[in-house]
């Protein structure tokens, strides 16, 4: 299967400001993209990327003063298959839980663990173990809460959440996520490019979006709340505690969005051989 996705977003400054940005697929599908436009600007503007704490690529940029629109543009290769399911993956003894990932197995930003944890074991305590308990959690968080654009607040904590009981897709993973920590099973929140591939076309403009992965069995697996369903060609952008760690644009001084398009579509042969001819 091969797919189309890429944005454009356009952003106001009124001065020059410095720009980070997550917002390409993480470099672990690199080798999986098939044609990149690459990163484009207008203006044309220097850019350059670095690794992150948590292996993301991270494009780094002055913004000048006045309008900057940023761009691109990439097929990628998907084997087509929805996330896997495997019920019978267990939960990791804690102590052999790699060093390097003990930290999502604590409170973060927007996981309060300490405000969560009675509740979450009230809920899941019998539940049985493995991926069977972080299935039985995304089935209540899926039920227990409303999704609405109109619900957006980038302030949303999962006990807010939980208490609300509405948001958005990052409101969803985030509660996720809290509760499979409280039960002491490493989780992190991930965003990035997910079209309607195998699913009903949904008519809302595309975004990206969060969901989150656990630790099992000696391996990350993919969970969404929001949608509580295998999906098919699910692109990762990145990975981490929470989404303060990986925001998909942050500035050094005030902006505007002006513009913010995403796209994330299945195509075919031809569409990536006419893209190949206008960019020889």
């Amino acid at each position: 299967m091969l797919i189309r996705y890429g944005y454009e977003l356009s952003f106001e400054c009124p001065a020059p400001t410095l720009m980070v940005c997550l917002l390409d697929a993480h470099e672990d599908r690199a080798h999986h993209v098939v044609h990149d436009s690459g990163f484009k600007t207008w203006p044309a503007i220097g850019s350059s990327s670095y690794t992150d704490t948590f292996g993301n690529q991270v494009r780094k940029f002055m913004a000048p003063a006045g309008l900057l629109t940023i761009h691109r543009d990439s097929i990628i290769k998907d084997d087509g298959l929805p996330d896997p399911i495997i019920e019978d993956a267990q939960e990791m003894p804690l102590d052999r839980v790699p060093d390097s990932y003990l930290i999502y197995l604590l409170g973060s930003r927007y996981c309060e663990t300490d405000k969560l944890s009675q509740i979450a074991w009230d809920l899941f305590g019998a539940t049985p173990r493995g991926w069977r308990r972080v299935q039985a959690i995304c089935d209540f968080v899926n039920a227990h809460v409303t999704f609405g654009y109109e619900y957006a607040r980038a302030t949303r904590t999962a006990y807010e959440t939980f208490e609300e009981k509405v948001g958005v897709c990052r409101d969803f993973a985030h509660l996720a996520v809290a509760f499979c920590r409280c039960m002491n099973i490493p989780a992190r929140y991930a965003n990035g490019f997910l079209g309607d591939i195998g699913v009903p076309p949904d008519p809302a403009p595309m975004d990206y979006n969060a969901w989150f992965e656990v630790f099992l069995d000696g391996r990350w697996f993919t969970f969404d709340a929001r949608h509580n369903q295998p999906r098919i060609g699910r692109i990762t952008v990145a990975r981490g505690r929470d989404a303060t760690d990986i925001p998909l644009a942050s500035s050094f001084g005030p902006h505007r969005l002006a513009q913010f398009r995403v796209w994330t579509d299945e195509v075919d042969q031809a569409t990536l051989e006419e893209l190949a001819r206008r960019s020889a």
